[in-house]
């Protein structure tokens, strides 16, 4: 059994081997700071259809609620910026970039068990939960408060020399750990995100409308796609990464080293034709068990329609 002080190193370097980017631990307690700004989010409508978001508001905020006597939130990233050759070309119907592989929830939360089951073996007696954003958990707010990077002005995550193409999860325990503390905000004067943004989702910086943005049309909105916003899609059929691809910070993004990451050869060798007339089989095919499966074939040729025909207003 591992003495206390080795704790946390353990942990660190045991998140290192399964193939996580980075691991920083934070003291279990109320979100103080993020529960006046999910108020005015929630009240302002931006979380659209997602009625989920309006449940739960106080487990969001403490994950006291979540895991009985938790004292320490971990949290982890887990990098899946595609190579560039492995990337779709600009010119065809796209898809986020974390959605071309195998579902990150089944990736994400292997590891998480393996990495708590460890942590059981060589601590002691350890009680927790692993969370990969299927729970009300604010993972963001966790691993800026971790110091893994900074929530930007597109509310992504950023992390210094790494940018922000990776998920985040956690491991809520009862135990205390060493704490890790928050990092300043890098962002400075750009707006490069704001500038980009086709539906003007980021209405101001650091505030993101869900209702506006191209995945939540593309993901979440499960009626019509409304017609006001007829052209402002551009080729992006499930999700969107352009307040990514446009920031400064993820020139430094580097390819993931995860097998289960790699998309289907054939992806980013769909023209925008084989996009339109893809049938049932081919979709089955290709997103077996890519999180794509999430908007299903009647979504995903919904979405084709609409970018490939859009309304005029």
């Amino acid at each position: 059994m591992l003495l206390r002080a080795d704790w946390t190193p353990f942990i660190k370097r045991r998140a290192a081997e399964l193939g996580f980017m980075a691991c920083g631990i934070s003291k279990a307690e109320f979100l103080e700071d993020e529960a006046p700004r999910l108020e005015n989010w929630l009240r302002h409508g931006m979380n659209g259809r997602m009625a989920y978001m309006e449940n739960h508001f106080d487990m969001r905020l403490d994950p006291r609620r979540l895991v009985d006597g938790a004292k320490s939130v971990i949290s982890l990233l887990l990098n899946y910026y595609p190579a560039p050759e492995d990337q779709q070309p600009a010119d065809t119907l796209q898809i986020s970039k974390y959605a071309y592989g195998r579902d990150y929830h089944f990736v994400i939360k292997d590891k998480l068990k393996t990495l708590l089951a460890d942590m059981q073996a060589e601590i002691g007696d350890i009680g927790g939960r692993c969370f990969v954003d299927s729970a009300p958990v604010l993972d963001r707010a966790w691993a800026k408060k971790s110091g893994l990077g900074w929530v930007g002005k597109n509310t992504n995550l950023i992390t210094p020399g790494s940018g922000s193409f990776y998920f985040i999860a956690e491991l809520i325990v009862d135990v205390e750990l060493d704490y890790d503390g928050a990092i300043r905000d890098y962002c400075g004067t750009c707006t490069k995100c704001l500038d980009a943004c086709p539906t003007q989702a980021i209405t101001e910086p650091y505030v993101v409308d869900g209702s506006k943005c191209i995945s939540y049309f593309t993901i979440e909105l499960k009626d019509q796609i409304p017609t006001e916003v007829g052209g402002q899609l551009g080729n992006w059929v499930f999700g969107c990464d352009i307040c990514q691809d446009v920031c400064p910070w993820n020139r430094f993004a580097k390819p993931h080293q995860e097998p289960q990451f790699q998309a289907h050869p054939d992806l980013k060798n769909l023209t925008p034709g084989d996009w339109r007339e893809i049938t049932h089989e081919l979709f089955t095919e290709l997103f077996r068990q890519s999180a794509v499966k999430r908007t299903g074939y009647a979504g995903l040729t919904r979405n084709i329609a609409f970018v490939s025909n859009p309304p005029e207003l």
